[in-house]
């Protein structure tokens, strides 16, 4: 039995610890050996804490160089990895402990006594610190330790949980195995042609699928380096050009705002071989402007926290605008009926369904929710619903659930709307997401006063908001009216809200 991640990362690799594994923002470097030492040494810290094979490892921390280092001790020592918004307030917080009942939370040191009693509450046997800086009680701990030796561990153990909403219930955790990640780490390197030559501009986050699974992973698994930026920042990035590198993942909000950006020329991404985007919808719009202005088709995929990666464009060949491309080798998706399950032809919108080595093993704790999202022959059905047309790309055309996906981050709106309800003043709400140029879709929400004589203010129900969800979450405007429009079950119709109100930002751009 091996550490079938580490395996496909190849993080013990003798011949790589001398090359670059992250240029960091203040130009100081970080090989593979450092990457590799530190994480041993971590890992050290976490069996001493008492973690045991599968024992999770709750992570909400600032980005940096020393969380991914965390992220690998983890999988070393045996453990789950739980990466956690940095945005999650701290009643947010207090769920996801309790649901998942770490061995071990690492957070920012400025948060830990704002973060102390959801820490409590869900007993939490060991708790460290890790700052942006890169400093902290973890670190501290692992200073002058002897690097643990992996534990071994299966291709179908448990390697990380990542929490994603559905539009009703509270939060699910999706139970990641060495296998997942590992098969589509291996997957996509290959199917984007990435090799120990790429320089990959790595400014997303590193607390969901895309900027850790997918940016990271890759990069590790092919020996790369990274441009490790801390958020996404338009002057670094195209610097970062100009720096050696040759590839850029991101969402869609980092391609509109670039192409706001003076520097973004044909000659400033000359050594460039790839721009992929995810995690949100690309508008047309952008795909056209951007192969315009620098030469490049930007390459846009399909994945979810529960699937990894599914389908891509072409490395060779069209990247089709408006589409998601083709499934990935390994992959079988199709589209099936979504009450019987049963295929659909080409052409056809139905749900979209998916079965591979990629494919999540469940929910955390939830074997009835899970047995629900699945089909008999084990196909997973993903909530989407799309088509394939004749030449076999595949087309996003809708959710079947309300899902927000604002600016790359899920947004559910049931969550939102239980708080808006709540407050002073509000009768009911809808939130739905409008289309916005800067961030796909915006969170709005529609209110029902109590008393229409004295409905809530803007400003109020924002207020309101502002300390119980995270950032993201947060609507960019509050519209009120006399009632929300229900079909003749009483069923509030919220597409007819996203039609009405489909021009609130300009109209998508």
């Amino acid at each position: 039995m091996t550490n079938h991640l580490l395996d496909t990362l190849k993080v013990a690799a003798g011949e790589r610890h001398a090359s670059v594994f992250a240029r960091r923002p203040d130009g100081t470097a970080d090989t593979y050996g450092d990457i590799v030492d530190l994480a041993g040494r971590i890992a050290a810290v976490l069996l001493d804490a008492g973690l045991m094979p599968g024992d999770r490892v709750a992570a909400q921390t600032d980005k940096s160089v020393e969380a991914i280092a965390l992220y690998l001790a983890t999988v070393m020592a045996g453990g789950a990895f739980l990466p956690l918004n940095t945005a999650y307030t701290s009643d947010e917080m207090a769920f996801f402990l309790g649901d998942a009942a770490p061995r071990v939370a690492v957070v920012d040191p400025a948060r830990q006594a704002a973060l102390a009693p959801a820490i409590t509450a869900a007993g939490v046997p060991a708790v460290l610190t890790l700052g942006a800086d890169g400093g902290g009680s973890l670190i501290e701990a692992a200073a002058g330790r002897t690097p643990a030796a992996p534990i071994a561990r299966g291709p179908d153990d448990l390697a990380a949980i990542l929490y994603t909403s559905g539009t009703t219930g509270r939060a699910k955790g999706a139970m990641l195995s060495h296998r997942n990640l590992a098969s589509n780490a291996a997957t996509l390197a290959a199917h984007w042609r990435f090799t120990a030559d790429d320089v990959l501009i790595h400014a997303l986050p590193i607390f969901h699928t895309h900027g850790l699974f997918v940016a990271t992973n890759v990069v590790m698994a092919t020996g790369g380096t990274l441009i490790f930026l801390p958020a996404f920042d338009a002057d670094r990035i195209v610097a970062a050009f100009a720096q050696g590198a040759t590839a850029l993942m991101g969402v869609p909000t980092f391609y509109t705002r670039l192409l706001k950006h003076p520097g973004l020329t044909r000659a400033a991404v000359a050594g460039m071989r790839l721009f992929v985007s995810g995690s949100a919808p690309l508008l047309s719009e952008t795909h056209r402007d951007w192969q315009a202005r620098t030469g490049h088709a930007i390459l846009e995929r399909y994945g979810m926290t529960e699937t990894n990666m599914l389908t891509s464009n072409p490395y060779e060949g069209e990247r089709r605008a408006g589409t998601v491309g083709f499934p990935l080798p390994d992959v079988a998706v199709r589209i099936a009926d979504p009450d019987s399950g049963a295929p659909l032809a080409d052409g056809e919108i139905g749900a979209i369904e998916v079965a591979g080595p990629n494919v999540f093993g469940g929910y955390w704790g939830l074997p009835e929710k899970t047995r629900q999202e699945f089909r008999a022959d084990g196909f997973f059905i993903t909530g989407d619903l799309g088509r394939f047309d004749a030449e076999g790309y595949l087309h996003i055309v809708g959710r079947s659930k309300d899902l927000i996906i604002s600016g790359g981050f899920n947004v559910y709106p049931k969550e939102v709307e239980a708080l808006i309800d709540g407050l002073p003043g509000v009768a009911e709400s809808a939130v739905i997401g409008l289309p916005h140029t800067d961030f796909g879709e915006a969170v709005t929400a529609v209110v029902v006063p109590r008393d229409p004589a004295v409905p809530p203010q803007e400003p109020a129900v924002l207020a309101g908001l502002a300390e119980r969800l995270a950032r993201y979450k947060q609507p960019k405007r509050v519209l009120v009216v006399d009632a929300l429009p229900r079909n003749a079950m009483g069923k509030v119709q919220k597409a007819a809200l996203r039609e009405t109100y489909a021009g609130l930002y300009g109209g998508g751009g």
